[in-house]
């Protein structure tokens, strides 16, 4: 096997990007609408440094803007049915019986407030309370990848009540303020209700910390690492009475041979091995499963810790707990990418409809390039290592 075989020339960049297009045209109906989206995800995995309406178009071959802008606007499609369709995708490309949904967050920072959605409102993007729009996404991760499968806009208190700005930016009727931990919900159930193949759901501590994301997943019967904060409430009954404690107070109380190192996934340096500890929650399970308050602490400074909240089957090793809960980082990567190479976060659309449109976009250029790269580790996973002929060489006998 030749080193382009599984280096990734070899693959067929132009046979399925047209193939990833057909798929998804008749979602767009008219013959020039199909053509036009075709030419967005072109401009989005071009190297345009702007994914705007005036460059994509210029990188199209369009004298003006109008196609490019009508598509995120006036023409008539369905972006949920590009997500679902996307989502189909994705899961054909990486989905796997030990694969996780991830649901997390990311901010895309705004002048003005005529933009759909925006508000002075923290935004993990900036680290900091910003003019800024909020979008809530969930990602798939498998053994040979991940990427964004849904998306929903946050829409503020203010926002959500104020008719005269919903009319518009066309927000509609249906929409009603939900937190971000009811949008993650409905994103989940949505997934879980489409057949997606899920190990493990994960989320950070805004996710899971609420009850009702939780309380969802066990009925379904749907395992859970979900981060909490350290002063999270615990409360349970003992021989000794009724105990009310917190994540750290937990973690606090358990003994130095409750810990052992295992690997939280692989990072830039090589795997990122922490300290872990479990403790057992005395609440009801139904049967075959259990609740675990999982604790990751750094092996370099104790005082770095990490709390989880757990919902698995019976028997899961702790290293399985460590594993899945070093899988939420998948999500940043998405987005890193997302927007970094294809303009996630370079949105002009200021209407609802145009915002889930050209997030639907990006995410079937993200899901494309996935696919690509899940392809690529197929391939190098089939080439057995043979030993280098220098190192045989050197360690042969004189």
């Amino acid at each position: 096997m030749s080193i382009a075989a599984w280096s990734g020339p070899l693959l067929e960049w132009e046979g399925e990007l047209s193939s990833l297009k057909a798929r998804l045209g008749p979602v767009f109906g008219r013959r020039e609408l199909r053509e036009t989206g075709g030419a967005f995800l072109d401009g989005l995995l071009s190297g345009v440094a702007r994914k705007t309406g005036w460059m994509v178009s210029e990188h199209a071959g369009f004298e003006r803007p109008w196609r490019i802008q009508g598509l995120l606007g006036r023409n008539r499609w369905d972006a949920d049915a590009l997500r679902d369709e996307v989502r189909a995708y994705v899961i054909e490309a990486l989905g796997c019986e030990d694969g996780v949904l991830v649901v997390d967050e990311t901010g895309f920072l705004k002048k003005g407030r005529h933009s759909v959605g925006v508000a002075r409102q923290y935004t993990v993007t900036a680290g900091r309370i910003e003019n800024s729009q909020v979008g809530v996404f969930l990602a798939y991760a498998g053994r040979f990848g991940q990427a964004l499968i849904d998306r929903r806009l946050y829409l503020p208190k203010d926002w959500a009540s104020d008719e005269a700005r919903r009319a518009k930016t066309g927000v509609p009727a249906e929409v009603t303020f939900a937190t971000k931990p009811a949008l993650a919900r409905e994103m989940v159930a949505r997934a879980l209700d489409a057949g997606v193949p899920c190990a493990w759901v994960l989320a950070d501590a805004v996710y899971g910390s609420d009850f009702g994301l939780r309380s969802m997943l066990e009925e379904r019967r749907q395992a859970y690492v979900l981060a909490v904060r350290s002063n999270h409430h615990l409360r349970f009954i003992e021989p000794a009475g009724l105990i009310e404690t917190n994540s750290a107070e937990v973690a606090e109380g358990l003994d130095d041979d409750a810990w052992s190192a295992h690997a939280a996934g692989e990072g830039s340096k090589g795997l990122r091995l922490y300290l872990w500890a479990r403790f057992a929650l005395p609440w009801d399970c139904p049967s075959g499963w259990q609740r675990w308050l999982l604790i990751r602490r750094s092996r370099k400074d104790p005082e770095k810790q990490a709390y989880y909240l757990v919902f698995c089957p019976v028997a899961t090793s702790l290293a399985e707990l460590a594993g899945a809960a070093g899988l939420r980082w998948t999500i940043e990567e998405c987005f890193q990418r997302a927007k970094d190479d294809l303009g996630l976060d370079h949105c002009e659309a200021r209407s609802w409809h145009g915002w889930h449109r050209h997030m639907s976009l990006v995410m079937a250029a993200a899901a494309f390039l996935a696919k690509l790269t899940a392809d690529m580790r197929r391939m190098a996973c089939r080439k057995r290592n043979k030993s280098s002929p220098v190192t045989a060489t050197a360690v042969s006998p004189p």
